[in-house]
């Protein structure tokens, strides 16, 4: 029998976790209880809204893991997973989120791939669009060392036949990946200090590909992703354009990036990437404050 643990930190948000746990506990029983064993580990990092105790009462199957609100997702997910592997002895973990909602045949469907490997590979979704189901939010992601290009395969592309073959990645999102212990055995725990909440996911599995594990999202493991809740952006106020470029919350942070490519490139022209990114998000942000003047708004 395989043994996955589904693993996820959360922060507040007690109404998604609710809705997530309520559909992980209906999906995971349509896999075959014969060959696959799912259990789920949640990290509450510090919530003020009733969460733990909910799950408690609702849910007393989960295995919750607590922290202080200091630990981001990186660090969420690495407790999660520590558990998963030292007192579970998971064979798998699937990175989850609680905005994330499955396609009804994702758990038979992962059962079924997991029974079929012959090696450690680690496994990526086809991620939608929740609100637009029929658009690919990624299906994996590349990255190229030399020049710097990272992008989001397929990214708000409609699904069509072109997503429906397996596809070799790079990296992957933090949302739906299976990953074997066996990666976690050869290149530790996901980079909490470097990478709190954006990048961890990339970097890790950037790290594994470079270790040799094989990377591939496949279109049998579909998934759904609320983007609505996500990020920190400028919105048009000065105080804002700086807090998002620093934040931890936000990905337009800019010492995460400078780190990711600092790690993960082979040469100086990559970092060109990252001056057109901030060129266009700062120079965006003045644009905007001009045309207000002339009493333009951009679209919300």
């Amino acid at each position: 029998m395989i043994k996955i643990a589904i693993v996820f930190p959360v922060f507040n948000g007690l109404s998604y976790t609710q809705k997530c746990l309520t559909y992980l506990a209906e999906h995971t029983q349509k896999a075959n209880p014969a060959n696959t064993r799912f259990e789920v580990v949640i990290t509450d990092d510090g919530s003020s809204d009733g969460t733990s105790d909910w799950i408690r009462k609702n849910y007393p199957d989960v295995h919750l893991q607590h922290g202080n609100g200091s630990l981001w997702w990186s660090g969420g997910i690495n407790k999660a997973i520590r558990f998963a592997l030292d007192e579970l002895q998971a064979d798998y973990t699937l990175w989850w989120n609680n905005d994330v909602k499955s396609a009804d045949d994702f758990f038979p469907n992962l059962s079924g791939l997991l029974q079929q490997l012959t090696e450690p590979v680690v496994l990526g979704s086809k991620v939608k669009l929740y609100h637009n189901p029929d658009t690919i939010w990624s299906m994996g992601g590349i990255f190229n060392t030399k020049t710097g290009f990272k992008a989001m395969v397929g990214s708000t592309e409609p699904d069509s036949d072109k997503y429906n073959k397996p596809v070799l990645c790079d990296w992957l999102t933090g949302m739906g990946t299976v990953v074997p212990k066996e990666v976690y055995q050869k290149i530790g725990l996901v980079d909490e200090k470097n990478f709190p909440q954006y990048h961890g996911d990339s970097d890790f599995t950037l790290r594994a590909k470079k270790a040799g594990f094989k990377i591939e999202a496949r279109p049998e493991l579909v998934i759904y992703n609320d983007t609505t809740q996500t990020g920190l952006k400028h919105d048009e106020s000065f105080l804002r354009l700086y807090k998002s470029m620093v934040s931890i919350k936000s990905n337009y942070n800019v010492r995460k990036d400078f780190a990711f490519y600092r790690k993960h490139t082979e040469s100086a022209g990559a970092y060109m990437v990252l001056f057109k990114r901030y060129g266009s998000y700062i120079g965006g942000f003045f644009k905007w404050k001009l045309l207000a003047l002339f009493g333009k708004k951009r679209n919300s």
